[in-house]
């Protein structure tokens, strides 16, 4: 069946949790064995990471993990691309050979309160390394002489005004040390300013080490996995990108020809951006480490917004640091936090109809490209 498109988005935490245990029964009318489980993150609010565990009903060859929410506020489009998959493409599979883990909001609190971060201000895809000593505060020493341009420590007086101080130093901080430095400091992550963007935290969260036991029982159980992660809000604004980790070891170009997709990247300086602490890497280390045997595609899809120019970069960056800013300094009017957290909003969740359409286009692309090219259904 096709979905009508303006079913998919849903704009609450709460309604988006609802739908997807109420799809454990359109799971369990092709695995009958299917379960839906939960993982209370903090009981005072009722948020909690679900997943549905659907084990093939005959032999356990192939499975299809698929993940969402990692980054809380790109849990929305996250939700909408999971139940777009569910709707499209559950029935396509062979459940005798081939298994689902769906996993719902890796981080429920930065879903709740439009953050991209959990909690405790980190970043989970800044957390996830093979040792926690490469939580190390030392790493990533550019970040440090940034971080007063990154991490203001004082209350947004006026948007006007925050707006134009931020440019000012923007321009300053581009002529030294430049573009380059800046985006890279910016976005590989830091372990050192408990209150900064892309902090990676101090020790291994409760949410990345649930989802390491789910990713390590799943490979034990199955010898052929499929991983595709949903984030939103980098690369071009109408054309959703597969983000393969440097450890893959098939090129971009390859794989964009053999899922017969447009848009294939690593993440290397040249075509994104490098990451300490990433998920999808962390999964091909798992692999390297104890299932070499097995066969792994870990990919994440990613649903750029503002779009990829430097005007585009630029406001992108402005709402990830007036957010920050207003999250733990706060502003002089609730009518500035608004505006901020409708830029914020918007970078991650578009309300644009044309965008979502587009997107939902990308995915069933992307969708029947892995699967048929991996095996898991039969190529057109």
């Amino acid at each position: 069946m096709t979905i009508n498109t303006s079913n998919l988005f849903l704009d609450t935490y709460e309604a988006s949790r609802q739908r997807f245990r109420d799809d454990l029964a359109r799971v369990q009318a092709r695995w009958p064995g299917a379960k839906l489980e939960r993982h209370a993150v903090d009981i005072d609010e009722d948020l909690t990471i679900d997943w549905i565990w659907a084990d093939a009903t005959a032999n356990r060859k192939k499975l299809i993990i698929f993940t969402t929410g990692e980054h809380g506020a790109e849990g929305y489009v996250g939700s909408a691309m999971m139940k777009l998959f569910i709707e499209e493409n559950l029935d396509q599979l062979n459940s005798q050979g081939t298994g689902l883990l769906l996993v719902h909001a890796i981080n429920p609190w930065g879903m709740k309160h439009m953050r991209r971060v959990n909690p405790h201000n980190v970043d989970l895809n800044r957390n996830f390394v093979w040792d926690e000593a490469d939580l190390n505060p030392a790493a990533n020493p550019n970040y440090s002489s940034l971080n007063p341009f990154l991490n203001p420590q004082k209350p947004l007086r006026g948007y006007a005004a925050a707006n134009s101080a931020f440019l000012f130093k923007l321009i300053r901080t581009l002529v030294s040390p430049g573009e380059s430095i800046l985006r890279e400091a910016m976005l590989m992550g830091q372990y050192r300013f408990p209150q900064g963007m892309y902090f990676g935290g101090a020790q291994i969260q409760e949410e990345s080490r649930l989802l390491m036991d789910l990713y390590r029982e799943g490979m034990r159980l199955y010898d052929h996995i499929i991983h595709l992660d949903i984030h939103s809000g980098y690369g071009p604004r109408y054309q959703m990108s597969l983000v393969n980790s440097p450890l893959e070891h098939r090129s971009p170009q390859a794989l964009a020809h053999a899922f017969e997709y447009p848009s294939v990247v690593a993440a290397t300086p040249g075509e994104f951006y490098v990451m300490q602490g990433d998920m999808v890497d962390w999964m091909y280390r798992l692999h390297e480490q104890e299932f070499r045997t097995k066969r792994l595609y870990s990919t994440a899809f990613e649903f750029g917004t503002f779009g990829d120019s430097l005007m585009a970069s630029i406001r992108s960056m402005r709402a990830m640091i007036l957010e920050n800013q207003a999250h733990w300094f706060g502003a002089s009017s609730p009518a500035i936090v608004r505006r901020v957290q409708v830029d914020f909003r918007e970078l991650f969740y578009p309300q644009e109809v044309a965008w979502r359409e587009k997107a939902v286009s990308d995915a069933r692309q992307a969708y029947q490209g892995i699967l048929a090219a991996e095996g898991f259904i039969d190529a057109a």
